[in-house]
């Protein structure tokens, strides 16, 4: 007799409490890991923390089995005969860098041994994939079957002064194993650089890969819509504001109070933002006291810190038609303000 009638529901648990023990803060700064990504203005939202994926249970344990396979490939390629530094020996931690907003962190440095080049150091980048997956970065390499991979690769290369990488994929399905030497390319370097600089300092939003929205890559961007339709992005933190700018140095400053702001800062924003102009379908004029107007409708709507007939951004995102409904309504603008109340439904 089939007893576990109810397993569904225990599934469904153990998703759920993966969930909720994951932290999903965004990073504050725009990773090495995606910056070989083909669609500038992708890697842009990205960092700016707009539409970011909200991935469900299977997918966060997904992405941890990639995390855990790491420190036993790493005690396989010791068995070896490699010498690996998992850690920096002089920091106890990931070897990394910072260059501003752009960072980060590869898997290791393999010291010496790998046969084909056993005195040279390379940068170790550890990758788990599907099957499909593997069959095609083994049959065709690194550099075509996954470039961001790729990139990444170089990003750390140029960054730690190696000269050579060691890709090492693993397949899920079977545990096979493929690895491939990658050779450091200076000019492929600092076009990364470059672009990352370029993108993090972008104020207005980069052109897209594509104006075709059924575009293959673009068919799986959670910024789809955004990108392609028009569809106002919802956040209302700091990096989706007209006001923050993005220093060299890795700090960020807010025009409207001149003042730089720290990162837990940047997660929720203050009543003061205002919309940024390519994240919203609507034509804009500027005002005076650091203030904007976007035209909802037949009607100018002002955009800034709460006020008399000024509405604050998860206002005018919230419900745009019920802001223009009340401009100069001077009995509903009087209310609003009396009760503290917010046009949200």
């Amino acid at each position: 007799m089939k007893m576990d009638l109810y397993a569904n529901k225990l599934v469904e648990q153990i998703y759920a409490g993966i969930k909720a023990k994951v932290n999903d803060t965004p990073r504050p700064h725009l990773g090495a890991s995606v910056i070989g990504d083909s669609c500038d203005r992708k890697i842009w939202y990205g960092f700016r923390w707009i539409n970011r994926e909200d991935f469900d249970g299977r997918m966060l344990r997904l992405f941890r089995r990639g995390q855990d396979e790491e420190l036993p490939l790493v005690k396989d390629l010791r068995n070896a005969g490699l010498i690996v530094d998992d850690v920096n020996p002089s920091t106890k931690r990931q070897f990394g860098f910072k260059d501003g907003f752009f960072a980060g962190s590869c898997d290791g440095i393999i010291v010496s041994g790998v046969p084909e080049s056993p005195k040279a150091k390379h940068v170790l980048e550890i990758k788990t994939h599907s099957l499909k997956s593997f069959n095609s970065v083994s049959k065709d390499g690194v550099e075509i079957s996954k470039i961001q991979h790729f990139a990444q690769m170089q990003v750390y290369m140029g960054k730690f002064g190696i000269e050579r990488a060691l890709y090492v994929a693993i397949c899920k399905d079977n545990d096979n194993i493929y690895t491939e030497r990658v050779r450091f390319c200076k000019k492929t370097y600092e076009a990364l650089v470059d672009r990352a600089h370029r993108i993090i300092k972008s104020d207005r939003i980069p052109e897209p890969l594509t104006n075709d929205p059924s575009w293959f890559e673009c068919k799986f961007c959670s910024s789809r819509d955004t990108c392609h339709k028009g569809v106002p992005a919802k956040e209302t933190h700091c990096r989706t504001c007209a006001n923050i700018t993005f220093n060299d140095d890795g700090t960020a400053h807010c025009q409207h109070w001149d003042t730089t702001i720290p990162f837990e800062a940047q997660l929720t924003g203050c009543d003061a933002h205002i919309l940024h102009m390519d994240l919203v379908p609507y034509q804009m004029q500027v005002e005076d006291g650091g203030l904007v107007s976007w035209k909802i409708g037949e009607t100018w709507v002002r955009n800034g810190e709460r006020g008399y007939n000024v509405f604050t951004s998860k206002e005018l995102l919230t419900n745009p038609g019920g802001c223009e409904s009340i401009v100069d309504d001077e009995l509903a603008q009087n209310f609003r303000l009396s009760c503290g109340g917010e046009v949200v439904g």
